[in-house]
């Protein structure tokens, strides 16, 4: 076979031909790869300062490399490094930058002890740690937006519903630490996926190890992990980190949706409860007088995508044996729109919810005009005359389908009182105004985690603590990389200036 007849591939070796165009074509990704360039530069000056501390490679080539990255990484920031799709990933782009550079002896060295395998898993874990910060910082300020409009609002009252009807009297401040107080949980769900993405698979190989002796420690210190994830054919063989970040996301986005629903709900005609900004809001093209709350209703069609990349990747991973198959390269995309999506939905509806104007005189009415504060009628019947609830319960329900026939409320206090004493209760209309007071009702709850005035600020005070505390747990995640960041161009700047590599190390 002559030299001409072989593949050009740096795989290529045992090809006696070129790949057809049309399997480049469904095997190709620089696409998605593109978001990883930033990771796989530094992916690999971890990996060759590790190889030369373990003296697999001398530091005179360590240096010649890692001036050659460099090069790399600021071609990549002036927008000169083009990703050629003949070269098939980020990974062999690289590569082949330093192979045309420094050579085919020193970028062929750089790939020692390492395969495509645990480079991409090592990749997409750095880029998806660091989406997941972000999101996780877009979520807190979420929180914080939610929590910063309740405040003062305890005694504002508004309609809770369930089944989509009237139910009981609430205030706009419950109604709004509620879904400060589900979020919260999303926010622990994403935690955990971030700390099972931040574990480095690098240094498992293609799937079984090497033989040359690396430091998979030191390589994971300085890019920023938590430590090492152990078991190289579950390195390379698994994405479960991929799926678990989707599915944490799929569970955010379904509460975005729902707070999206209700702005979109409320702000409607009908309801008259708030009013969406301009600047969140969209007209017609054909009808002059529309203003529509499209902000929200993306969001509320935004789930749809990360839904359907949930289903993508869980299908993807089915029944796939152990080890590296091709399939998983296909995890990046639904990865990357999942978290494109939950971002953008977090910002926006952050704004939105900052910028709305709540209604509370709509609010106070439709609370008065369709017997919200019934409950607490039977309630009161059930302390003040020691019924059994269940009889007080069919007392009231009679009470209101009279009042409905006849086109009452139960603010018509003395025909309240009228049907009430033909039903053997006699209370003053007095004590009738008292009770079915939407604010007088509101103050009455007095359980923990109720629509009580007392019961929401405790709940306030302690989910702002819940915010207070994720930013500063975030700020020191977002700190120990950037820290190792830091870190590992702190050596590749001391030892491409010609400085001792073991100086610059950091202590074991």
């Amino acid at each position: 076979m002559s030299q001409q007849d072989k593949s050009s591939k740096l795989w290529g070796g045992r090809f006696a031909a070129e790949m057809a165009d049309v399997a480049l074509d469904i095997s190709e990704s620089t696409v998605a790869d593109g978001r990883m360039v930033f990771e796989d530069i530094w992916g690999s000056q971890a990996h060759c300062i590790m190889l030369a501390r373990t003296g697999i490679i001398s530091v005179d080539d360590l240096r010649e490399i890692l001036r050659w990255l460099h090069k790399a990484k600021d071609a990549w920031d002036e927008g000169t490094f083009e990703l050629k799709r003949e070269l098939e990933d980020v990974h062999m782009n690289v590569e082949m930058y330093l192979r045309e550079g420094a050579g085919p002896q020193m970028g062929g060295r750089l790939h020692t002890a390492r395969s495509r395998n645990d480079q991409v898993a090592t990749d997409g874990k750095m880029h998806c740690r660091a989406r997941l910060l972000g999101i996780r910082g877009a979520l807190v300020d979420l929180r914080q937006t939610l929590l910063d409009r309740a405040g003062g609002h305890e005694e504002t009252v508004m309609p809770g519903y369930t089944h989509t009807q009237h139910a009981q009297p609430i205030s706009i401040a419950f109604w709004l630490t509620g879904h400060a107080s589900a979020l919260a949980r999303d926010d622990e769900r994403l935690e955990q996926a971030y700390a099972r993405t931040n574990t480095c698979p690098l240094g498992a190989a293609a799937l079984a190890g090497t033989s040359f002796p690396t430091d998979r420690e030191l390589s994971a210190k300085l890019l920023g992990f938590e430590g090492v994830q152990q078991h190289s054919l579950d390195c390379v063989g698994t994405r479960d980190w991929v799926a678990e970040t989707i599915a944490a996301l799929a569970i955010l986005m379904a509460g975005l949706s729902k707070i999206a629903e209700e702005f979109v709900l409320w702000s409607t005609w009908e309801y008259r409860m708030l009013e969406i900004d301009d600047t969140y809001s969209s007209g017609s093209s054909i009808m002059p007088q529309k203003k529509n709350p499209c902000i929200a209703e993306l969001t509320r069609g935004k789930v749809g995508i990360v839904y359907g990349r949930l289903m993508q990747i869980m299908t993807m991973l089915k029944a796939l044996p152990s080890g590296y198959n091709r399939d998983l390269q296909e995890d990046k995309p639904p990865l990357w729109d999942a978290l494109d999506c939950a971002e953008v939905c977090l910002r926006a509806l952050t704004e939105m919810i900052r910028t709305v104007t709540f209604n509370t005189d709509q609010m106070r009415r439709a609370v008065s005009q369709n017997f919200a504060t019934a409950t607490e009628l039977a309630n009161f019947l059930v302390r003040e005359r020691n019924l059994p609830f269940r009889t007080c319960h069919e007392i009231i329900g009679s009470l209101v389908g009279i009042l409905v026939a006849e086109n009452k409320t139960l603010d018509d206090h003395e025909r309240v009182r009228e049907v009430l004493a033909d039903a053997g209760q006699v209370l003053s209309s007095e004590e009738i105004a008292s009770v079915v007071d939407p604010v007088a009702c509101l103050k009455l709850q007095v359980s923990q985690g109720s629509t009580g005035p007392e019961a929401v600020r405790t709940m306030h005070t302690a989910l702002t603590d819940g915010v207070n505390t994720a930013r500063t747990d975030l700020a020191e995640q977002m700190d120990h990389v950037q820290s190792a960041y830091a870190e590992t161009l702190r050596i590749v700047e001391h030892v491409m200036a010609g400085g001792d590599l073991e100086d610059a190390l950091p202590a074991e």
